[in-house]
């Protein structure tokens, strides 16, 4: 870790990955006000976005469909700092709490990658533990990164994705599963 000016530590820069969904309201804009506000945020800026992709929700189908995208960012904030400033942002553009999972969403932000960092708690799972068996988000961050690696999987994005265009079911992962349970 770096020093800064008044002796405090300073955290390397890392790439990091970012899923962005909406399925609530102006979706493409509120795609690109999250991305606006995510960019203002000391530490952190927006290198790249992928193109925006109209998804059948996932889970429920009993709402809209969802614009999803990825964003590579360039950060010198902590995962856990990373996960309080999405959060805040999500809280800012109006999103609520819920209960439902998979439900509506204004804006859903989500940490992907952050280099190759692997993050285990109780709120916070990066590599982000479905990301391998989602097209929404396996398309976009190949758009962007095709030679990313899974730091679990050891696979390249543009393996995986090809993999769930071919039907390979989760377990044909070289036996290795990102689905961790958390106490």
């Amino acid at each position: 870790m770096k020093r800064t000016q008044g002796g405090s530590p300073k955290r390397a820069e890392v790439l990091a990955f970012v899923g962005l969904g909406s399925n609530l309201g102006d979706r493409q804009n509120n795609i690109r006000t999250a991305l606006d506000l995510v960019d203002s945020v000391s530490g952190l800026s927006v290198l790249g976005v992928s193109s925006f992709y109209e998804c059948e929700p996932v889970g429920r189908s009993d709402q809209p469909d969802f614009i999803n995208a990825v964003a590579n960012v360039r950060t010198s904030l902590s995962p856990r700092s990373l996960l309080k400033a999405l959060q805040g942002i999500e809280k800012r553009m109006g999103r609520a709490p819920s209960r439902r999972r998979w439900g509506p969403r204004l804006i859903d932000l989500d940490i992907l990658l952050y280099g190759k960092e692997l993050v285990l708690a109780p709120d916070l799972v990066i590599p982000h533990a479905l990301m391998h068996v989602r097209r929404f988000v396996l398309a976009p961050l190949c758009e962007l990164e095709p030679d990313v690696v899974h730091p679990v999987l050891g696979l390249r994005c543009r393996e995986l994705l090809r993999r769930l265009r071919s039907g390979v079911s989760r377990e044909s992962f070289s036996g290795q599963s990102v689905r961790v349970a958390v106490q």
